[in-house]
């Protein structure tokens, strides 16, 4: 049985009603979606929770581009793999050169680009968005650490920003503007996240903080090496938080540009993804001994009224 076959018998009652609503009823794209949308449930759990507050005919597409990430991801950042990252380079590019050759058609054989594809006929959605991402997702597998900001950002833009570009045409923007502020959310989130995961990132022999900002407070990569989350260290994740803040800040105005019945949604991921940096701050910048987290809780209360609100905007909207 294929992939394919097997996603037709695992589709839930809530995915059938958002399918319904987003008019695929093609068996083998719904089963695509369905794929996706598993992906996004397993692996983003953050990410799956804020897509719920967008209208059921929305959640497919943005599961969908969700899938794409996390199947890139998946061959990046697959520890249990014997492959040498120049072999998972090279596997990389076979797969991202067969979705982009098939990016005009749209026709394809694979279980989570099928989907994908078919989102970006749709929602005409370019093409460089996708390049630039498996553009960064071959850098992690080559670049191990960065020395200014701007080198970095060259990783981020594809990694997070152009998350956020392929999604804003979804969400039915009322301002061009919207994707300059769909870019700067995108990479608060991907720095948010870089600084919580400072430990994690080095067991991958990865550093994703620039080196001349680190060395401006008396950090090296070796003091990072450590593992102990010195003053000059907790300095350095302070000028880091700082970064995100500011972007944070200036993405909201993008918000509002942005349809009404997805404003919930992107509302309630920009309180969570960048309230990761709080986490941080409440742990005393011990990244290296802890994991910060935004609790259950805390998703629960932002995302609850987001949810109430989210649907009162669908009933008068739809």
């Amino acid at each position: 049985m294929s992939e394919i076959d097997d996603g037709l018998h695992i589709v839930t009652f809530v995915s059938k009603h958002d399918l319904d609503a987003a008019g695929i009823f093609d068996p083998e794209l719904r089963a695509s979606y369905e794929l996706c949308r598993q992906l996004n449930a397993e692996h983003g759990k953050t990410y799956y929770l804020a897509t719920l507050l967008l209208p059921p005919a929305k959640r497919p597409y943005v599961h969908a581009l969700y899938g794409f990430a996390r199947y890139a991801d998946e061959i990046v950042d697959d520890l249990a793999s014997t492959l040498t990252d120049s072999q998972k380079a090279e596997q990389l590019k076979v797969w991202g050169d067969g979705f982009l050759a098939k990016f005009e058609s749209g026709q394809t054989n694979d279980p989570v680009c099928l989907a994908v594809l078919d989102t970006v006929r749709r929602w005409n959605i370019p093409r460089e968005h996708f390049e630039a991402f498996l553009h960064s997702m071959t850098m992690d597998l080559t670049v191990t650490q960065y020395e200014t900001y701007e080198d970095l950002y060259e990783y981020v833009y594809g990694s997070a920003a152009v998350i956020g570009l392929q999604m804003v045409p979804i969400l039915e923007p009322t301002s061009p503007d919207a994707y300059k502020h769909a870019t700067e959310l995108g990479v608060a989130f991907q720095l948010a996240n870089f600084i919580r995961d400072v430990g994690e990132d080095l067991e991958r022999g990865r550093v994703y903080l620039p080196l001349q900002e680190l060395a401006n407070f008396g950090v090296t990569r070796a003091d990072l090496e450590r593992r102990i989350a010195t003053p000059e260290i907790k300095s350095a994740l302070k000028f880091q938080i700082s970064r995100v803040r500011e972007l944070e800040e200036s993405s909201r105005a993008g918000i509002a540009m942005l349809g009404e019945a997805a404003q919930p949604c992107i509302e309630t991921a920009r309180i969570l993804y960048c309230g990761i940096v709080d986490a941080v701050e409440e742990i005393d910048f011990e990244v290296f001994t802890k994991r910060a987290t935004v609790s259950l809780r805390r998703r629960l209360a932002v995302a609850i009224p987001a949810y109430l609100k989210a649907r009162k905007v669908w009933k008068r909207t739809t």
